[in-house]
């Protein structure tokens, strides 16, 4: 045990965490702070003190446990697990890695060409942590730190051979399936390609849509939505895997960039979400500050983070195993979800897109603020962008919870239902300008530019050309929509053009070729119809339409609108 370990120990802590069940509430870490128990040392104690009770990963690299064909290695591994286990940790740990003496596979690609040394590399890391580890994550990130011509296909016949040799060595370990962001486009792929019905548990790292709630474009309904877009998809695909576990193992925000502040109101949003919509396990990437910037709980210095002590106090209100109720509207813009803790509703509520308003807690209700530390009893709350957990609420609140099953909650700003329209629109000429379609810079920064006739967006406008539609709408399945966008030149004289790229049933694609806007005054209609969409967010927005730079985005936007196509109207 190291002097922390002791510490804990002699105030007669250790037992009481050993006790605790994982529960969804995980850690992650970079290379430079994973590498062996001393990087541990340096920030894994701190996690365990406020409640954490799962890491991601050893040091399982290929190529760390076998550094030469045959000679295996497990002192370093080995004591990372104890380390961790003595802690009260519960870790996974991935399989991963080409080592440098594989002459048949390049470095950083999959190696499918030594599929059998793949397969006993798996075989001896499954076996040597037989009754220590059970779930087995297979690469990190694909198709990222693959081959730059490596497939699907390839990462299947890897997953396949995992499996095959997991199971021969242990049957009760649980093999993961991943893709990078929330590309479920890739998982599908990859199903397809042979990996049916070899894999327990799905992993995903939805960077990019967090990265939309962090900013504030209120893509609260389209994080809401990973989860149940993956079981749609595993029903299409393969239905025996329906129901199997999902995990974040990565997601976080940089502090730098977006502040203190927001990465721990972020951090308290991706977990109450992602356990309301049936997360597992979300790993926050990452503990202390490495070789990823500045993305940790802990600085480089070790100093805790905002985000850390948001992090405390949500599993303290939470308590370590929070049984999901659902959503509900709290006040006429605030989003809560629903948590049996101890028997008891605790209700986590914010407002989303920087909006704020006073709500009237009932007699005996308390809050109390994740991110500043506030409290209050009853009476009047401002509610804002900064997560609250509500303690006390009446049957007459909670008995407004709807499951995520039933119902995403609606858009902030948009309280229209797109289940059965026919169409989904933008239109700057009318208040809310939104309806069902949603720019990730959001209507706010829409308002803030001086726009042709104050009812058009600028094309240049920052950020501004990435479009979602609301999931009620439309969501993975590739039913033929039509987009049509007016918009006229900001000078005649200066050429402006643009093509629209759409989340496709693989990737993202180009629609159609360039559309230069006609010079002629007034406003012109650019229109693409797309048979195959494929809308999931992964990158966090649908369609984008993209100028080749600054020069050819002079124009201005005033409606745009997405509409489905039956037989007739194509």
């Amino acid at each position: 045990m190291n002097r922390w370990t002791l510490l804990l120990a002699a105030l007669g802590l250790v037992p009481t965490l050993l006790q605790a069940e994982p529960g969804p509430f995980g850690i992650g870490s970079c290379h430079i702070n994973g590498r062996s128990v001393d990087d541990y040392e340096r920030w894994v104690p701190e996690m365990r003190e406020i409640g954490i009770g799962y890491q991601r990963s050893l040091m399982t690299h290929w190529g760390a446990v076998e550094p030469e064909p045959g000679k295996w290695n497990w002192e370093n591994v080995d004591a990372q697990w104890k380390y961790l286990h003595d802690l009260g940790f519960e870790t996974g740990t991935l399989l991963i890695g080409t080592p440098s003496w594989n002459k048949k596979d390049p470095p950083g690609h999959l190696p499918v060409n030594h599929i059998e040394g793949w397969k006993e590399y798996v075989r001896q890391t499954v076996t040597h942590f037989r009754g220590k580890v059970s779930r087995f994550e297979v690469w990190n990130e694909p198709p990222n730190f693959t081959g730059p011509n490596q497939t699907p296909a390839d990462y299947a016949k890897l997953v396949v051979a995992a499996y095959d040799a997991a199971k021969e060595a242990n049957p009760d370990c649980e093999i993961g399936l991943t893709a990078k962001s929330a590309h479920i486009h890739y998982l599908k792929q990859v199903i397809r390609a042979g990996a049916a019905d070899h894999f327990d548990w799905i992993s995903l790292h939805p960077y990019e849509v967090l990265d939309g709630i962090v900013e504030d474009a209120g893509m609260e309904c389209a994080y809401l939505n990973i989860v149940p877009t993956v079981r749609r998809m595993l029903v299409a695909e393969n239905p025996a895997k329906r129901d199997v576990p999902i995990t974040f193992t990565e997601l976080g925000v940089d502090a730098v960039r977006h502040g203190e502040k927001a990465q721990a109101a972020a951090l308290v949003k991706a977990y109450v979400m992602g356990i309301a919509q049936g997360v597992e396990n979300i790993q926050w990437f990452e503990g202390r500050d490495g070789d990823s910037g500045p993305m940790g709980l802990l600085d480089r210095d070790g100093k805790p983070r905002m985000a850390y002590r948001a992090y405390s106090r949500m599993i303290k209100e939470l308590g370590p195993n929070p049984e999901p109720m659902g959503w509900l509207q709290v006040g006429e813009t605030g989003l809560g979800f629903a948590f049996k803790v101890n028997g008891q509703p605790v209700v986590v509520a914010w407002v989303p897109r920087k909006e704020s308003e006073t709500v009237t807690l009932p007699d005996g209700c308390r809050s109390v603020g994740l991110v500043d530390r506030s409290e209050a009893t009853s009476g009047e709350l401002r509610l804002d962008g900064l997560p609250v957990a509500l303690h006390g609420l009446p049957s007459s609140w909670i008995g407004k919870v709807r499951q995520i099953r039933g119902g995403l909650p609606p858009w902030p700003g948009d309280p229209g239902s797109y289940a059965d329209a026919k169409s989904v629109s933008i239109d700057f000429s009318r208040k809310p300008a939104e309806q069902g379609l949603h720019r990730r810079s959001g209507e706010r920064l829409a308002e803030a530019i001086v726009a042709y006739g104050g009812s058009a967006r600028a094309g240049d406008a920052p950020g501004g050309n990435l479009f979602t539609v609301d999931p009620a709408f439309l969501c993975y399945d590739p039913e033929p929509i039509r987009i049509t966008a007016e918009v006229r030149r900001k000078d005649p004289a200066v050429n402006a053009g643009f093509k629209l790229v759409y989340e496709g049933g693989k990737d993202f694609k180009t629609a159609g070729g360039w559309f230069t806007v006609p010079p002629e005054d007034g406003w012109h209609t650019a229109t693409w119809t797309i048979e195959d969409p494929g809308f999931v967010s992964y990158w966090g927005y649908h369609f984008r339409i993209e100028s080749d730079g600054p020069k050819f985005s002079q124009y201005y936007l005033r409606r745009i609108v997405v509409e489905k196509l039956d037989g007739a109207s194509r």
